[in-house]
């Protein structure tokens, strides 16, 4: 392939004794390329390479990219399947012995029908997550349908992602993560960018950020704190947690009283638009200041910004979408592109920051509640004869739609739901209320749960199957774009691993149902199925073959067919995918946060991330150098809110809310709001600061507020010193 004159092709610079081995990171939706580096003799991966031909990145690489090789040789591995004899222990590190697979088979096929036999089909649940491969995920949701039967599935993107999937469904009938290409991002004039701290979270994307202003472009950034980003934008719009929904509300007013309205794109492309401007005409500067505490100098200077640019993409993460009116957030930034016809051709559009590695693939392909193989749904019987005729069962055999992820521990705590399936996932330091979440795992009656450390979770299984790292399978991820790529085996699987979707083969013969899934012998075997089982969706991965991923550098989709080369640009015909072809500009009234600061509790907690650690910190809190740069969470606070309580910098304090309680060093910095506390959300146990957060749940997304909730602090007594 004909190399950039930027790029460098290092493919050859190489020890003697060692190989590379193309792929892309573990983590977050970036996907950054890398080349592994193993040694031929032992056969094991020594170290990284970053690749400088990967058009996304071109090189760049963040502490836990180039950390991440450490994962898979780690001396935490589980290495061989653990049965706990002791249920009393449950909730601990303590009471597993190492057993043989045919043994840990044999029990789980005995106690899960034991469950079903008694309790019914729906007393079995599935808790997935999406850094697995597309192939994974697809096989797990076929996995709880079809080998178990249960309507109770659904994945940790329901914490992450699924708010953009409703928005996105809302405003265009389809879902897909960004309406354009990475690339484009730098050519663009500018960049909204809401509740997101893309220097830490997504810093391969920092040079096209910047690359924005160099060519005198403007960035805009909403976000409470002062992040790094922040601090270089050109309006920074520092909103109270909970907000969102106001500001936007405000923009719109604004670009549509000062003419910034596409009338021509607006009449012949969307619907909605009168209500809209009727919903949004109390929003002026002042009224929208009251509500999210931003000037009305900031909010009219951003306005006339984004109105001005010939192009220009609107961003956003979780910050906007966990929320309990996350859906409503991005459809509301959504109508900034649809009410200006900034969206449906190169440099413009819409996109969200993937938070998970495959947080785009695992979400459409079936491990969501109501969900199935390409984005179609379960209650649609068209969608379900479909699927099921490539899974060689009966449309009447296909379990009905489940619960979201939090409302599965509900369940779990009535005892509706008796057992459970978890794999990659760490609910237990990632789900909110986690009091709550926790009990309701520990009132399982059996629980199996595959990883390969023995997480926070793990802790409360009866049986834990060693999994594989990403390093040692291969398949498809879907990124940050919509480009589906390819994730290549670098090692053989350490002890006595296996992937996800073999034991899945595997134990499915042991339940009886082995006719479904004996066919699939190879992780190719399940693609070729996986991409079977999406023709025709709305998320079409039928032409995406491994072999044009590999020689196109990934495959947009949707790719229908083998002649498709896929679509980096959505919607260049203005054709949406509602069924009259047009858009949705959404009319959305203003809710505040669920929970409100009062007397009792007045300050407003939010949640994020740090650069060095990534989700529950399962994986990167066991990595030396990045637990060496972040070993324990903190809470920042304004100096005058510190002034005010007493505290010092470094002096370990309280912070609680109505659900629970944590102690944590106090980072006092400018960088965020005097209303407003911030803490990092990779720490487990009594660290974990979703002791603390709400699972006020969105009415269409189920995505619970993790983003604000009101809570209060107070020093720690001072020691007597005898």
């Amino acid at each position: 392939m004909q190399k950039d004159k930027f790029f460098r092709d290092i493919e050859n610079v190489t020890h003697p004794n060692e190989k590379l081995i193309k792929t892309h990171c573990s983590y977050c939706g970036m996907q950054c390329g890398m080349n592994l580096r193993v040694n031929t003799f032992s056969n094991k991966i020594i170290g990284v390479e970053p690749r400088y031909d990967w058009p996304v990145t071109v090189g760049k690489m963040c502490p836990k990219g180039v950390t991440a090789y450490q994962q898979t040789n780690h001396p935490d591995r589980i290495l061989r399947p653990l049965i706990r004899d002791d249920a009393s222990l449950k909730g601990t590190k303590e009471g597993f012995r190492e057993a043989s697979w045919e043994e840990a088979y044999q029990l789980i096929a005995k106690k899960f029908g034991e469950l079903q036999a008694e309790y019914g089909k729906d007393s079995l649940s599935v808790f997935s997550g999406v850094s697995m491969t597309n192939e994974k995920c697809y096989l797990t949701g076929k996995f709880a349908r079809v080998a178990l039967g249960t309507r109770y599935i659904d994945y940790n993107g329901r914490f992450c992602m699924s708010s953009a999937a409703g928005g996105f469904l809302r405003s265009f009938g389809v879902d897909r993560g960004s309406t354009l290409p990475w690339t484009d991002i730098h050519e663009t004039d500018c960049l909204f960018i809401a509740g997101s701290n893309t220097a830490e979270c997504h810093p391969t994307s920092m040079f096209r950020v910047w690359n924005v202003q160099e060519r005198g472009g403007y960035i805009i950034v909403v976000d409470p704190r002062e992040t790094p980003l922040a601090r270089r934008a050109d309006v920074h719009l520092d909103l109270k947690p909970g907000t969102d929904l106001a500001l936007a509300n405000g923009i719109l007013h604004l670009l549509i009283e000062n003419g910034y309205a596409d009338e021509a794109f607006v009449n012949d492309h969307t619907n909605g638009f009168e209500e809209t401007k009727e919903v949004v005409k109390e929003f002026t500067p002042e009224y929208t200041s009251l509500l999210t505490g931003v000037s009305a100098e900031k909010i009219i200077k951003a306005a006339e910004i984004y109105g001005k640019a010939p192009n220009a993409i609107v961003m956003f993460a979780r910050g906007i979408e966990q929320q309990h009116k996350g859906v409503d957030n991005v459809s509301a930034y959504t109508n900034m592109a649809l009410v200006t016809g900034k969206i449906g051709r190169p440099k413009a559009g819409v996109a969200t920051f993937t938070g998970q590695g495959n947080g785009q693939g695992g979400r459409e392909h079936g491990q969501k509640s109501d969900l199935l193989p390409g984005y179609r749904k379960i209650t649609n019987p068209e969608h379900v004869k479909a699927v099921s005729k490539v899974w060689g069962i009966k449309p009447e055999e296909m379990p009905k739609p489940g619960v979201s992820a939090y409302e599965m521990f509900e369940l779990m705590e009535q005892k509706t739901i008796r057992g459970l399936y978890l794999l990659c996932s760490n609910p237990a330091v990632s789900a909110p209320n986690l009091n709550f979440v926790r009990k309701a795992m520990k009132n399982l009656d059996f629980m199996v749960c595959g990883d390969f450390y023995l997480s926070e979770s793990a802790e409360f299984a009866d049986v834990i199957l060693p999994t594989v790292t990403w390093s040692e399978d291969e398949g498809t991820v879907t990124n940050i774009e919509g480009r589906i790529i390819k994730i290549n085996q670098a090692q053989k699987p350490i002890g006595e691993s296996k992937p996800d979707w073999l034991m899945q083969v595997e134990l499915a013969e042991h339940l009886g149902k082995g006719k479904y899934f004996s066919h699939l012998k190879t992780a190719r075997d399940v693609a070729d199925e996986f991409r079977l089982a999406t023709k025709g969706g709305n998320a079409d991965y039928y032409g995406a073959t491994w072999d044009k991923i590999d020689e196109q550098d990934g495959v947009f989709w949707p790719c229908k067919d083998e002649g498709d080369q896929g679509t980096p640009h959505m919607f260049l015909d203005k054709k949406f995918y509602h069924p009259d072809g047009k858009a949705k500009i959404c009319a959305l009234p203003y809710r505040p946060p669920a929970e409100e600061p009062c007397d009792q509790y007045p300050l407003r907690l939010t949640t994020g991330r740090v650069v060095y650690h990534y989700l529950s910190g399962n994986q990167t809190r066991r990595i030396q150098f990045l637990n060496d740069m972040c070993p324990e969470p903190y809470v920042e606070v304004h100096p005058d809110t510190a002034h005010e309580y007493g505290f010092e910098h470094d002096e370990k304090v309280l912070l609680y809310t109505r659900r629970g309680k944590a102690v944590y060093k106090v980072k006092v910095t400018e960088a965020i709001r005097k209303d407003t506390v911030f803490v990092p959300y990779h720490f487990g146990h009594d660290e974990s600061i979703n002791l603390l957060t709400i699972a006020a749940l969105d009415p269409m997304s189920r995505m619970p507020e993790f983003k604000a909730c009101a809570a209060q602090m107070q020093k720690l007594p001072s020691k007597k010193v005898l």
